[in-house]
């Protein structure tokens, strides 16, 4: 169930014949970034047609007040979401006063291409607009990997059989919408409007929490390649600038616009300095030049790629499918400012509000690892340290006490937003993912600084949580955890869920052992942390382990397998292959009541668990479970095929390993959810990472050491790739049973392929 248009590229996305119906998931596919901003596909002209317009900076976002049917003590106040800013692309055409809209002409020749190897989009297409006159247009354009504040536009217009008017209307426009405003609000007022001859800039405010942000721009106009003076009128008002000129355009030549903008926000700049501060950057831009930017971009993105790209020889798909998911994720969070962070769409859609999911540390954070090294990977950990207050404040208004702190299911600044109370309330599992993500880097990189200077305080907090939100069951005599959501949200107030019993149970334990390694090791920063956080080690530990050893973790003996919940074999038991396409996904056909009733299951949730612990079960246990659980799976979560994929590939299991790596690395590009024209999944792009690097590659970290146990599917002659581990970047080729492995830079490293230890030169 999927709707395949794109051509096959190994380094491209290409569209090649134009849809209006398809343009809206297309806006989303061809999205570009650079971590601080990011814009969608939206054409430079007006189009009239079907569009979400959207242009997104990092940081700044609205608290649209929250709209639900019935409020429970303990919502919040809003939901946070990422504001449509400023669009920045606007170039209005006219040919002899007719506008140029691809929703009321003849579209031919039509091609829209991402180049992912060297960072940019392009646009090309031939428009009759009437009385058989024909034009021709080619656009370039790309948000700066290395002037993270600039957007450059190319645009390019040719009257292929006649000569006419030509006016061109380059402009700036705070007058957006957000498509999922609660309230159908605009977001945004005026603060200032400045427009002189070839320039222009704009300041706006939000409604609340006053984040500024200026737009700038500057243009320059050539004729056949040759600059040419222009005399633009100008016209500004609220929210809006422009500059317009006109000129008489003849047959054949190719008159070119070169667009800068700049857009600066006071989320990394005081309001005072972001006017001239735009207008500056954008006028060093237009000095730059367009042809000098764009070998900047393409230089950055050589970098980039030559520390995450991943090649596969024999399956254009999936390697197309691959390079697309690395794209979007280092185009999307670049890392070097550690008050950013991850939404599920990224820059590329509304939906989700831009917001942080737990997504990033059960997901995200081994690709950054990997990729993008140390410093990185700790700004997003260190995104959780800072709002460790918020989370403490979140868990108090539940009537948590002592300290206990529940990280939100959603945030912006640290403050739960979501407003769903089986989420808001249930979904709590969410604390034993961040705890993961800290142990996860911590073995990874071998390096107990990060735990022991920040770790442990958001350790310490998240397991008082837990040893409150147990609680002693005298029938079953062990520690019981009631009324919560697994990671199967097709699940809601269950007892005893598997998974968020044994990771609750884990983080104390492991909250235990770095304790225990700080007394032994740097008892004076421990004795300084336990003043910090009023940390009473005697008690608290004794109460940790009286709870772990005795958490209820619900079974079933005669299957071999553990119980997603009590009670789950209560349910008629059915697997997915007895659903007919017709009634799926059934959060769209079913009514929620049925769904709650049923077995089916939305994503991981047991396997989630055993995918995290694996070391922690023998390949049976593993097996057993897996079998059980996994054909009761609809993965009608995008998160949910990677996890599948690994644990599959682990299991020799490799035809249901590769069907369901198909599934994630190509979810957006053949839209097999019907649902890319709201953004693009993001965070389920790390899992696809996942999939390929750890299902196929093998790649664990074990006993300290870094392990490749690879499997490749049956088409794949070979699998490459490149990894960051402990600051030694590891080239990695595996073809068949043959493997290369070369350290092209780094210390020294152990790694074992199949469990023997290779030999760096």
């Amino acid at each position: 169930m999927h709707n395949k248009y794109l051509v096959t590229d190994q380094w491209k996305i290409i569209e090649n014949q134009w849809r209006p119906e398809l343009h809206q998931g297309s806006e989303s596919i061809f999205s570009i970034g650079n971590g601080h901003m990011g814009q969608r596909a939206n054409f430079e002209e007006t189009y009239t047609g079907q569009s979400l317009q959207g242009t997104y900076l990092g940081g700044v976002y609205y608290p649209d007040k929250t709209r639900v049917g019935w409020w429970k003590n303990g919502y919040p106040e809003y939901f946070a979401k990422v504001l449509n800013a400023v669009n920045w692309i606007g170039i209005r055409i006219f040919i002899d006063e007719q506008e140029l809209d691809l929703a009321k002409v003849q579209v031919t020749d039509f091609q829209r291409e991402l180049n992912m190897q060297e960072g940019y989009l392009s646009r090309s297409f031939t428009a009759d607009i009437g009385d058989g006159r024909f034009i021709a247009v080619r656009a370039t354009r790309f948000v700066s990997m290395k002037r993270k504040e600039i957007g450059a536009i190319r645009y390019s217009v040719k009257l292929k059989n006649f000569s006419a008017s030509l006016k061109m209307v380059p402009y700036l426009d705070f007058d957006v919408i957000n498509h999922d405003s609660n309230y159908d609000e605009k977001f945004w007022e005026p603060v200032a409007e400045n427009v002189g001859s070839q320039k222009a800039v704009l300041q706006a405010k939000t409604k609340k929490l006053d984040f500024n942000v200026s737009a700038a721009m500057r243009y320059e106009f050539l004729v056949d390649g040759e600059h040419f003076t222009l005399y633009p009128e100008t016209d500004k008002k609220p929210k809006y600038v422009e500059n317009s000129f006109s000129l008489k355009a003849q047959e054949g030549k190719e008159y070119t616009l070169h667009k800068y903008a700049a857009i600066c926000s006071s989320f990394m700049h005081p309001n005072k300095e972001l006017i001239p501060l735009a207008d500056e950057l954008a006028s060093q831009a237009m000095r730059a030049g367009f042809n000098k930017l764009l070998e900047e971009q393409k230089q950055d993105w050589a970098q980039r790629w030559s520390t995450s790209d991943i090649k596969i020889e024999g399956d254009p798909e999936a390697q197309q499918g691959i390079r697309f998911n690395i794209f979007q994720l280092t185009q999307t969070y670049t890392g070097e400012d550690a008050r950013l962070n991850i939404g599920p769409k990224g820059f590329t859609g509304e939906k989700y509000g831009g917001s942080t999911y737990w997504d990033t540390e059960a997901y995200c954070l081994p690709f950054y690892m990997a990729s993008a090294g140390k410093e990185v990977s700790q700004n997003l950990l260190k995104y959780r340290y800072n709002q460790l207050g918020k989370a403490i404040e979140n868990a108090q208004k539940l009537g948590f006490t002592n300290g206990a702190a529940l990280y939100p299911m959603v945030t912006m600044n640290g403050e739960e937003c979501h407003n769903e109370w089986e989420i808001t309330f249930e979904e709590i599992h969410r604390n034993g993912a961040i705890a993961y993500a800290i142990f996860n880097y911590t073995r990874y990189f071998d390096d107990p600084t990060y735990v022991q200077e920040y770790g442990l305080e958001v350790l310490i907090a998240i397991s008082r949580f837990w040893a409150q939100r147990f609680n002693y069951s005298t029938a079953k005599k062990q520690y019981v955890m009631l009324g919560v959501t697994g990671p199967n949200e097709y699940e809601n107030n269950v007892n005893n869920n598997w998974y968020t019993n044994y990771i609750a149970r884990w983080c104390m334990r492991y909250t235990a052992e770095v304790v225990a390694q700080m007394q032994k090791e740097v008892p004076e920063k421990l004795e300084s942390l336990a003043k910090r956080a009023h940390f009473e080690p005697q008690k608290e530990l004794a109460q940790w382990a009286q709870i772990s050893e005795n958490v209820y973790l619900p079974s079933n003996e005669e299957l071999g397998v553990v119980l997603q919940q009590e009670g789950y074999l209560d349910k008629e038991q059915r697997t997915a292959d007895d659903l007919s396409m017709a009634e799926r996904p059934i959060n769209q056909f079913w009514s929620w009541d049925r769904i709650l009733r049923s077995c089916f299951i939305k994503q991981a949730d047991v396997l989630q668990g055993m995918y995290f612990f694996e070391d922690h079960f023998s390949r049976e246990e593993i097996e057993r479970n897996f079998d059980f659980y996994e054909p009761r799976t609809l993965h009608e979560s995008s998160l949910s095929p990677c996890v599948h994929v690994v644990t599959a590939a682990y299991l020799d299991k490799m035809d249901k390993a590769y069907e369901l790596y198909l599934r994630t690395s190509r979810l957006d590009l053949d839209d097999y959810n019907r649902e890319v024209h709201e953004g693009l999944h993001i965070t389920s792009m790390a899992g696809t990472w996942l999939s390929v690097i750890e299902g196929f590659g093998g790649m664990r970290v074990r006993d300290n050491v870094l392990h490749f146990n690879p499997k490749l599917p049956e088409n794949w002659k070979a699998l490459a790739f490149t990894i960051n581990f402990r600051e030694a970047v590891l080239k990695v080729n595996f073809s068949g049973k043959q493997y290369k492995l070369e350290k092209l830079s780094g210390p020294q490293v152990e790694v074992q392929v199949n469990g023997e230890k290779v030999a760096f030169s």
